[in-house]
């Protein structure tokens, strides 16, 4: 008797959990397909400078115009127009329902770790924490935005990177307003678990608040001042040097070009200064104000910790280091993240690399030669590991440093 009544008691959870998470899970993976084909858009058109938003789609080759509930409805259109256009017959190809369906299940793998797994779960369970699971997506809908608008962007620059050895800047700067917003948006939503301090990302203090406000105030002006023609963009003339069968082009002048990059970042330094010094030890600032300079200064470290890799490595080998391009992206990932994340990001994405590189001696030594990859790949790996294997990551750190905790 009491086998069979708990029996039908986690009968009773099993459908409890059906009830709540079914409908949800169903609307964010279709969220994710529609999110899908338009990043099929990005792929094609970023590029190519062309925007985004007009002309409407339409064939590339005969320029005919797709229709929503037949060629453009994601992952179900390819299937309907049987993979060719309907009007020239031209083949369509498959990186486009591709695309769009795993753009889909990336959705719904988030809404699964962060709300339906239990946190009783191993390893699984345990990637996002109480945080995301007593709320809901109901509550945590502006950080559950981040976090796919982050996977998005991941997906579309590795994509557009190995293709072309550059990352838009739009892309990392979908994710800068996305994380910001999503903070200040979260910030003003009343949770139900909310104990001492609990946040996607470590909240800062008045000092560092302030400092963070102060850095990216001078980060607006010196972008100002580079609008107005007062700074100037660096390797601006860098495509004088590129030739049709040499892509990446051996840019002569590179340590000249720093000195510009530096010139911009002394407004961004005096703010940080200024901020750090009006904000010291003055205690903690309202929740809304950390968990915005809280993105804010994750923008701030990831962008900052790769620039300067940039810059010094530059000056001291004559080429460059790094991609400007891995300096937005870093600094769109601590936007989202925090300011501790971009740091574990940095230092993991070496490993990438270097398994990549081993792969692909090996399958020279039988005959597949690989070519060559971007950082921009490997600093998207590295965030994967960091975010949807952080228990396996918190263990390696404990055994590194055993007695300092993370952030």
């Amino acid at each position: 008797m009491f086998f069979a009544t708990q029996v039908d008691y986690q009968a009773l959870l099993f459908k409890a959990a059906l009830l709540e998470h079914v409908p949800p899970a169903i609307f964010v993976l279709l969220l994710g397909c529609c999110v899908g084909s338009f990043l099929n858009v990005v792929h094609y058109r970023l590029p190519r400078q062309l925007k985004l938003l007009t002309p409407p789609s339409s064939c590339p080759l005969c320029n005919n115009k797709l229709t929503f509930f037949r060629e453009n409805l994601p992952v179900i259109g390819w299937f309907v127009i049987g993979g060719k256009c309907t009007h020239c017959k031209a083949p369509v190809s498959k990186e486009y329902p591709i695309i769009e369906a795993l753009t889909g299940l990336i959705f719904l793998g988030v809404y699964v770790l962060c709300y339906w797994v239990p946190q009783s779960a191993p390893f699984f369970g345990e990637i996002f924490g109480p945080w995301w699971h007593e709320n809901t997506i109901y509550k945590t809908l502006p950080m559950y935005i981040a976090l796919v608008t982050l996977c998005s962007g991941l997906l579309s620059m590795t994509i557009i990177d190995a293709r072309t050895f550059t990352i838009p800047i739009q892309i990392p700067n979908v994710m800068v307003v996305a994380g910001v917003l999503a903070a200040a948006i979260q910030s003003c939503i009343h949770l139900r678990y909310t104990p001492n301090e609990v946040w996607p990302f470590p909240l800062p203090s008045w000092t560092w608040s302030a400092c963070a406000i102060g850095g990216m105030s001078g980060v607006l002006f010196s972008t100002l001042l580079l609008k107005l023609g007062v700074f100037k963009y660096s390797f601006a003339d860098y495509e004088d040097y590129v030739t049709e069968d040499h892509p990446i082009a051996e840019y002569p002048h590179a340590r000249r070009e720093m000195l510009k990059e530096l010139l911009f970042l002394v407004p961004v330094f005096l703010g940080l200064v200024i901020g750090f010094m009006a904000g010291y030890e003055r205690g903690t600032p309202p929740l809304v104000v950390q968990s915005i300079s809280g993105s804010l200064l994750g923008y701030i470290v990831g962008g900052g910790l790769v620039w300067m890799i940039r810059i010094f490595g530059t000056l001291a080998f004559g080429r460059e280091a790094m991609g400007l391009g891995d300096v937005h992206l870093l600094g769109g990932l601590g936007a989202i993240l925090g300011w501790f994340d971009p740091i574990l990001i940095f230092f993991i994405a070496p490993f990438s690399g270097l398994i990549f590189v081993m792969i692909a001696g090996l399958l020279e030594k039988i005959g597949k030669k690989q070519r060559e990859i971007p950082y921009g790949p490997h600093l998207a790996v590295a965030t994967i590991v960091v975010v949807f294997c952080r228990p396996f990551v918190q263990d390696v750190w404990h055994v590194i440093m055993p007695n300092i905790a993370i952030p």
